[in-house]
């Protein structure tokens, strides 16, 4: 038998010290009386453990029983009352006992182990439950040695309580600020000591409570972690751990950075919206590409889904910064609806939500140009057609889809206008050029808002402007005209049959003969300066002489020439070429017999000349005409 070890008693709430059997108030065992619907209550009997032999033990929940070699039973009592009556299960180290021929419950519910072995080394949980709630208390099995911890592989997510207890092994996941408790349940023989360590760094003892426990209190994301409870006696060591979370449910930011670095780059046409919980609304023009950003912040990071009208996505669209940002491509696709984003982690979700109203573009006559005029019976203005988009003015190509609205014109400044002269027309000048006058008159009249015209003494409108002149001079440039001098001879230069070309100056001066730029009478008609005539002179052609015999019979040296000459037709004696330069000049000269020669004998000026022979060179002669030799 083994005192019980320190670090057992007080492990869970329900686990008592005291040596007397503990019952609810409302029990009654003395005389049977009904009791009334009460939950689960396990008896704690913390006594020793009974050796009713060398080979059997028998203890009730709070022991720690340690087997010895001869042990051939262990028998774990387990009471409890309640109403209705509690239903009794065993599990061992978290897990459910799996009954056998080894491992069996008793009729008293009992658990009873046979021929214990060290796989049988752990912690033994009686659990009470009914309908109004339940109730576990444990019981520790080991050898003598290395310590054993009580460790529980589940994993506890708190997303509300203050306070959450779990065993040693657990993976916890907890809002900020709860209390969190962690139990290092230790069973060993001899009695093993317990540290605590947070990330392999020993903890100061500050942070432990009492036997076993370690208390995280206030909870932050500073306090994530590897927590570890290392059980040690002079036997051995044991170490189990637990890794704690601090979750942080998404909340709304009020800005998101990547949407800053993503609208850069996005171009002039695209507009940004965040998201928000009650649902930000934007207005976007027709076409236009829009971001939405989705800016929350929790712990850890969390998922984001977007929806539209409470539907998954289906228009055409992209995701950036990993989802936290929406881009619709075209508005237009996205006339009605909202859009939302779901973020979501372990210790919760938000939605955020967005609007978009498309701008129509629409023809305004909100303006009226100016006036036409500032008094009298005409003035008028015409409202202004502008397109406007969101209330600013657009090109009115947008608009050219739209019904134009009629435009109304509105009556404006229909009052007696100032005194104020009235000239008419400057009658036509008196002189087309050397100076002349021209008139008109000059009248003080005001004009009324009914359109008619009221004489005024010249004194009315002499306070307000100066009278305008009635004449003033006009043509007041110099009477030119051309004249032109005589003919000159018709004689030169031919050019047709009797024709020739006779030229005479042409001046601009004035009426006194006074000779003056051209300019100046650039208005009149200029008379000609030149013109053809007909004359005796230029009656000439050309006259040709028959064609000399050829100097060769044949070969490739045989030319003709003939005379040239420009006659006068009626004289027909010969005058300088110039004159008939008006028609083409006939060839003085030509080739002729270009043909070869037989036996390689050619005649030169009507002589026979053998190639090679002496007599070429030295007997032939030729006469050179007007053509080449």
């Amino acid at each position: 038998e083994y005192p019980l070890h320190r670090h057992v008693s007080g492990l869970t709430s329900s686990l008592r010290t005291s040596s007397e059997a503990f019952l609810p108030a409302s029990v009654d065992q003395a005389n049977g009386l009904h009791r009334p619907h009460q939950k689960p209550a396990i008896l704690r009997k913390i006594s020793a453990a009974q050796q009713l032999s060398a080979s059997e033990v028998v203890t009730h929940l709070g022991q720690t029983v340690v087997l010895a070699s001869g042990t051939l039973s262990v028998l774990l009592h387990c009471e409890a009352v309640g109403n209705p009556k509690p239903t009794i299960s065993w599990a061992k180290n978290g897990e459910e006992v799996k009954y056998n021929d080894r491992m069996l419950l008793q009729p008293d519910d009992s658990l009873q182990i046979l021929a214990p072995v060290e796989a049988d080394v752990g912690f033994y949980a009686c659990n009470a439950s009914n309908a109004l709630g339940s109730d576990s208390v444990s019981i520790a099995v080991t050898l003598a040695g290395k310590p054993l911890i009580k460790a529980s592989r589940a994993t506890v997510i708190n997303t509300e309580s203050p306070a959450v207890t779990v065993d040693i092994g657990s993976t916890v996941k907890t809002i900020q600020r709860a209390n969190v408790t962690i139990s290092c349940q230790v069973a060993g023989v001899p009695e093993a000591e317990v540290t605590w360590f947070k990330n392999k760094a020993k903890l100061p003892s500050a942070h432990h409570v009492h036997d076993g426990l370690l208390l995280i209190a206030n909870v932050s994301l500073s306090d994530q972690g590897l927590y570890s409870c290392k059980a040690a006696n002079l036997r051995g060591e044991v170490t189990e751990s637990s890794q704690l979370l601090v979750l942080e449910p998404p909340r709304p930011l009020p800005y998101l950075e990547d949407l800053t670095a993503v609208l850069s780059s996005a171009g002039t046409n695209t507009r940004s919206v965040l998201t928000s919980p009650s649902g930000t609304k934007m207005t976007v023009s027709p076409g236009s590409s829009v971001l939405i950003g989705c800016a929350v912040d929790g712990h850890p990071t969390p998922n984001i889904t977007w929806f539209y009208s409470g539907e998954p996505l289906s228009l055409q669209h992209r995701l950036l910064a990993v989802g936290r940002i929406l881009q619709i491509l075209n508005v237009s696709d996205a006339p009605d609806g909202e859009f939302s984003c779901l973020a979501q982690n372990e210790a919760g979700s938000l939605t955020q939500k967005a609007s978009l109203a498309i701008q129509e573009y629409r023809w305004s006559v909100d303006k009226l140009m100016a006036c036409s005029a500032s008094c009298g019976h005409k003035g008028m203005q015409l409202p202004q057609l502008r397109c406007l988009l969101d209330g600013a003015e657009v090109n009115v190509s947008y608009c050219k889809e739209k019904l134009k609205p009629a435009l109304q014109p509105v009556a404006c400044n229909r009052r007696d206008c100032p005194s104020r002269w009235m000239v008419t027309s400057w009658s036509p000048c008196s002189r087309s050029c050397g100076g002349g006058i021209q008139m008109r008159r000059v009248t003080c009249q005001r004009l009324t808002a009914t359109g008619s015209s009221v004489p005024m003494s010249n004194e009315a409108c002499a306070q307000v402007s100066k009278r305008p002149v009635d004449t003033q001079n006009c043509n007041r440039q110099p009477c030119v005209e051309w004249t032109t001098s005589s003919w000159s001879q018709c004689n030169r230069p031919c050019i047709g049959p009797r024709l020739a070309v006779q030229h005479r100056q042409v001046f601009c001066q004035t009426k006194d003969g006074t000779s003056v730029s051209s300019d100046q009478c650039s208005a009149l008609p200029r008379p000609l300066s030149t013109q053809n005539c007909w004359t005796d002179v230029c009656g000439v052609h050309w006259r040709v002489s028959l064609w000399t015999v050829c100097t060769a019979t044949c070969g490739n040296y045989g030319f003709q020439s003939r005379r040239v000459d420009c006659m006068h037709i009626r004289t027909n004696k010969p005058v300088l070429e110039h004159h008939c330069s008006w028609r083409p000049r006939p060839a003085n000269w030509q080739r002729c017999n270009i043909t070869p020669c037989e036996n390689g004998t050619l005649l030169r000026g009507g002589e026979a000349v053998q190639h090679g022979g002496k007599r070429e060179g030295s007997a032939v002669s030729r006469k050179c005409s007007t053509g080449p030799c």
